[in-house]
């Protein structure tokens, strides 16, 4: 089975690459959904993110309090690492038991979705890497389009992510997504497919 990690910043077209990974009979472990399944009452997550930064990191009914804990992290640095550290473990400890199941039911290859798939270290359980790189104009339309946010919006949230000249340099294959959704796809599949059957050196 082939584990393909797969990383671009906002409005790249990371998710629409991803789902072209199904057309080859893979699957996908998208990062930000399992953290999000992660965070749900009672959970082990949690337990410890409230063990961190105390009661007032949850809401009266056991979920996460997401305006709070920003509100804790903004500008300290050490505070926002703590919680990444407890997030990344446990999304990790997630993505590794289904990709053994995956692995058990005998897939041909599954794409780790990951925002930071370098960051958080996530590139360590891959095979190989594949970045998603846009033009910033075309990014931009796309996260306004998307989220309903203005232009300064979505350039400041450009701004805090890695650049796409970093991302190009980190990863064992990029993808240029400045057409539309339907070359995006073709291009994707191509290149998971090629990746699946080793025709590229990973």
């Amino acid at each position: 089975m082939k584990i393909i990690g797969l990383c671009g910043g906002s409005g790249a077209g990371k998710s629409a690459a991803s789902a072209a990974i199904y057309a080859l009979g893979g699957e996908v472990i998208d990062a930000d959904r399992v953290y999000r399944e992660l965070c749900v009452p009672g959970s082990a997550c949690l337990a410890e993110i409230e063990n961190a930064f105390g009661p007032t990191a949850l809401t009266e009914s056991g979920a996460l309090n997401r305006p709070a804990v920003a509100a804790i992290i903004y500008g300290d640095p050490e505070k926002r690492a703590l919680l990444n550290a407890i997030t990344h473990k446990h999304i990790k400890a997630e993505t590794e038991r289904r990709l053994e199941e995956y692995r058990e039911k005998g897939v041909s290859a599954v794409v780790v979705d990951a925002p930071l798939l370098f960051e958080a270290g996530f590139d360590k359980m891959c095979d190989v890497t594949v970045g998603i790189v846009a033009d910033r104009a075309f990014r931009i339309a796309r996260i306004v389009a998307r989220d309903g946010v203005d232009e300064a919006t979505a350039e400041r949230r450009i701004a805090s992510q890695m650049p796409d000249s970093l991302l190009s340099l980190m990863c064992d294959h990029i993808i240029e997504n400045n057409g539309s959704a339907a070359q995006l796809y073709d291009k994707a599949t191509q290149l998971f497919a090629n990746i699946i059957e080793w025709r590229l050196i990973c």
